[in-house]
């Protein structure tokens, strides 16, 4: 029987796509990248489901809060595991995911026969840019939401203060952001290299050192510190037990500051003569309070993202002006 004009097509897995065209190639070209990525992802989420759960139950049986708990996280390996996965995962989107995106079709020559054809180059970036993207936003949103579940009611017994990027940078928004960042600079640094293996060692290099070095000075800096006096012979209030404290001095009376250190003689009667000498009364510390962390998280966000935006507007000018 010939088919006709009225005849229902044939429901082909092809008119069952969630994505089609340009979106759908996309994600088959990385799929094994996209697959290993939110595997992780998965995997972690549900390990800090089994984590908190665990901590509850060890804290259910030791009587916490009433009871001293001690620091059940400090030597917990799943912890570190756990802590030691999402602070990679900017170095493998970055890597695995940003470097290569753009840089291997250029290299291998995907890139002009796919612009070539019936999609304009824009339209291709678009759809390389957002599968990036948004891998990047879900892995983050994901993993930033659960950990933040599992550090924010327990936090005094976790074994990194807030400000520490264990805890800042892996809760909130800052997470999220961060990976769009690196993300975006992987693909920015691919771009420019056009060769897919020095592309994943510059793109290596870079988050290394903004990781590591910028970012840790960045972080403290965020925020506006506050001074607090109080009498050199006493003890600091209980309610700065959680802030962050970025410098300490000592003061006279008229409100001058001296070096933490300037009295620290060997004998107890030299330190004696030295604070009797400056006339210091007081301990002096500067500080940053927990209440600004989240004003403090937004706020690196609002960098990151800003980042991420002149990244992907360089990524796009750039690739419009120069040959693929």
């Amino acid at each position: 029987m010939s088919a006709t004009l009225t005849d229902k097509p044939t429901d082909t897995g092809t008119s069952r796509r969630l994505l089609r065209g340009l979106p759908w190639l996309v994600v088959r070209q990385h799929r094994i990248a996209l697959a290993c990525v939110l595997g992780l992802t998965l995997l972690t989420a549900i390990w800090i489901v089994y984590e908190r759960h665990d901590l509850v139950q060890l804290l259910d049986a030791k009587g916490w809060p009433e009871k001293d708990a001690g620091q059940p996280l400090e030597n917990n390996r799943g912890y570190g595991y756990i802590t030691s996965i999402i602070n990679g995962l900017p170095l493998i989107l970055a890597v695995f995911i940003g470097a290569p995106l753009i840089a291997g079709d250029q290299e291998s020559g995907t890139a002009q026969l796919v612009t070539t054809q019936s999609v304009s180059r824009r339209q291709w970036l678009i759809a390389k840019l957002g599968l990036a993207y948004t891998l990047a936003l879900v892995s983050g949103v994901v993993l930033s939401a659960l950990f933040t579940w599992w550090w924010k009611p327990y936090r005094s017994l976790f074994p990194s203060e807030w400000i520490d990027g264990l805890i800042f940078d892996n809760t909130g928004p800052v997470l999220p952001a961060f990976l769009l960042f690196l993300t975006a600079a992987g693909v920015t640094i691919g771009v420019l290299v056009r060769r897919v293996l020095p592309a994943m060692v510059g793109a290596f290099l870079f988050t290394a050192m903004t990781t590591l070095f910028v970012w840790d000075e960045i972080r403290v800096r965020i925020g506006v510190t506050h001074m607090f006096t109080y009498p050199l012979n006493s003890d600091l209030p209980e309610r700065f037990n959680d802030a962050y404290e970025a410098d300490r001095w000592v003061g006279s009376a008229d409100g001058t500051l001296y070096n933490w250190g300037i009295c620290a003689e060997a004998t107890e009667k030299a330190q004696n003569a030295c604070i009797k000498e400056h006339g210091i009364v007081n301990n002096v510390i500067e500080y940053l309070d927990y209440s600004q962390m989240g004003t403090m998280q937004w706020t690196a966000a609002g960098i990151l993202l800003a980042g991420t935006a002149l990244l992907t507007a360089f990524t796009l000018w750039w690739t419009s002006r120069r040959p693929l």
